[in-house]
């Protein structure tokens, strides 16, 4: 697969250095170039097809938002600042998310997350790359970044403030069931306040549970019952 080429956009050294770091886990993304200015983003885009621009909006000479303004066609953009009063302008420009400075990694991978999951009418990232719908999700478990591909995920367990994503091992990973939820494509079902089941693994039903491949046993809760069926 191609990889979604990007461009890093802040006048501050560290700033850069801090998305390039964050980069170099994430082996669908190529940096084609990281610049201090707005105008070093207007000569690269005039030469190159970029699928996503991380912006910071306080630049000298033409300013992050500014630069917006005079993009026909925009790549998927998420800026990065220390501003958050001009959150309200950004997303009315479309921006895919807005990253408030200092931001953690979780919070970058939720954002480059989201890019990967823009329908095609959306974003420029491409017919080639983005004809099918997103297969994968990475996720930060034990100062790693992990790549987990979707059809390889049997269920999801809570587990307090985490959740345990089981495929042919089990990764823990800090967020919530209904976060993770939200990210995931129409093949996931809850079926109970603790778990969600990949529909494409179930076996049968027995009752009360939901039998999987490899004979995994989850309970199904009064309250998705229905949800359970209705996806019958």
């Amino acid at each position: 697969m191609k990889k979604l080429q990007c461009i890093i956009a802040d006048d501050e050294p560290i700033a850069r250095q801090i998305l390039e770091n964050y980069m170099e886990a994430l082996p669908n993304f190529e940096i084609v170039a990281s610049c201090k200015n707005a105008f070093e983003v207007l000569e690269i885009l005039q030469e190159k097809t970029i699928d996503l621009l991380f912006l910071d909006i306080n630049m000298p000479k033409l300013s992050g938002l500014s630069l917006l303004k005079t993009m026909q066609q925009k790549p998927a953009v998420i800026i990065t600042t220390a501003y958050p009063e001009y959150a309200i302008e950004g997303f009315e420009l479309s921006v895919t998310d807005y990253l408030l400075k200092p931001f953690s990694l979780e919070r970058f991978l939720q954002a480059v997350n989201k890019v990967q999951q823009r329908p095609i009418t959306e974003s420029k990232i491409v017919t080639e790359v983005r004809e099918e719908a997103p297969t994968s999700i990475f996720v930060k478990s034990e100062k790693k970044i992990i790549k987990i591909n979707f059809n390889e995920i049997k269920y999801i367990e809570a587990y307090g403030n985490y959740i345990k994503i089981h495929t042919h091992k089990m990764t823990l990973t800090s967020q919530t069931l209904s976060d993770f939820l939200i990210k995931l494509p129409g093949s996931f079902l809850r079926i109970h306040k603790s778990f969600v089941i990949n529909f494409n693994k179930l076996k049968l039903i027995d009752g009360n549970q939901i039998i999987l491949q490899n004979e995994i046993k989850l309970p199904i809760g009064k309250l998705y019952r229905k949800d359970v069926l209705d996806k019958i």
